[in-house]
């Protein structure tokens, strides 16, 4: 049996929707009834990472898990590690980020991801470790401005990121959990280009065939913004990651997508394209947490 976590958020989702029928699989989830109908051989749990009963029962017949966990600085992937010792569990792919193999970025959701990645190379269970840019799903963000007219801002809007389709994120992750091959490997998964905040506006704007303004944030106007929305840690850590993206750090376009599932990965044209309604009629994607259903900073 496969155990999905993070099963309403974007990732998540995706995963479960692609999963082969011919295997049981499990979600973990605090809030079943938000998971929404899910196919025959895929059953919800409730359970929560501090709630050690909650986690044995989830793990019970479990023997790979895709593993994703955003309170940033908490002790999630620990207290998860801690409930597989002793269990079926053989395989855990973790949804990390790619800003773990940059040297120059020191910020807070960097450090906790890296330390997440540390103890699950310790834990004696064999792993696969996703490491994607900024998810393309994002600029979901922007959707009620575009569809009211008012105009979309980014802090360093021409600064480039190579910014990945979640449903490459989650195909990658379905062929770690059911193909042989990718125990001990860890991928940086990208899109085909790197685009800007300002590409992407562009982008929308000709899908929609309407214009879609675009206004530059100051560092201030962007930190109230981070504030008002996530803890002052996770407000700090997004300013520094947006630096290290103005840096050029985020530009670089990785080939795992395409050698693990044998074709091109998504342009944002491409993803755009495939969600323009959500745009058109104002539907953003809701927050939970910094990478829960949208937000993930590459």
């Amino acid at each position: 049996m496969i155990l999905v976590t993070g099963a309403t958020g974007t990732v998540g989702r995706e995963v479960v929707r692609r999963l082969p029928a011919d295997g049981p699989v499990r979600v973990l989830t605090r809030r079943p009834d938000r998971v929404g109908d899910l196919p025959e051989h895929v059953e919800a749990v409730a359970g929560d990472y501090g709630d050690a009963p909650s986690l044995e029962r989830a793990l019970k017949g479990v023997t790979k898990v895709f593993l994703l966990t955003n309170a940033v600085g908490g002790g999630d992937d620990e207290r998860f590690l801690r409930a597989v010792r002793g269990t079926d569990v053989r395989l855990i792919v973790k949804l990390s980020a790619a800003a773990v193999a940059n040297p120059a970025a020191d910020d807070a959701i960097t450090r906790w991801q890296r330390r997440c990645e540390a103890r699950l190379r310790e834990c004696g269970t064999e792993w696969t470790l996703l490491r994607p840019r900024a998810f393309m799903s994002n600029t979901l963000g922007w959707a009620p401005l575009i569809a009211s007219g008012r105009p979309v801002s980014a802090l360093y809007g021409t600064s480039p990121n190579s910014c990945v389709d979640p449903r490459d994120i989650a195909e990658v992750a379905v062929r770690a959990l059911t193909e042989e091959g990718h125990a001990g490997r860890a991928y940086t998964l990208t899109g085909p280009e790197p685009v800007s905040a300002v590409d992407q506006a562009a982008c929308l704007s000709r899908l929609l065939g309407k214009p879609v303004r675009f206004e530059e944030w100051d560092v201030a106007r962007a930190r109230a913004a981070y504030l008002r929305r996530h803890p002052e840690h996770v407000a700090e850590a997004l300013l520094q990651s947006a630096e290290q993206q103005r840096a050029g750090a985020k530009a670089r376009v990785e080939p795992a997508v395409a050698e693990v599932t044998g074709r091109p990965a998504c342009s944002y044209e491409q993803w755009a394209a495939d969600h323009i309604s959500r745009f058109a009629d104002g539907a953003a994607s809701p927050q939970q947490g910094w990478a829960g259903a949208g937000r993930h900073p590459g």
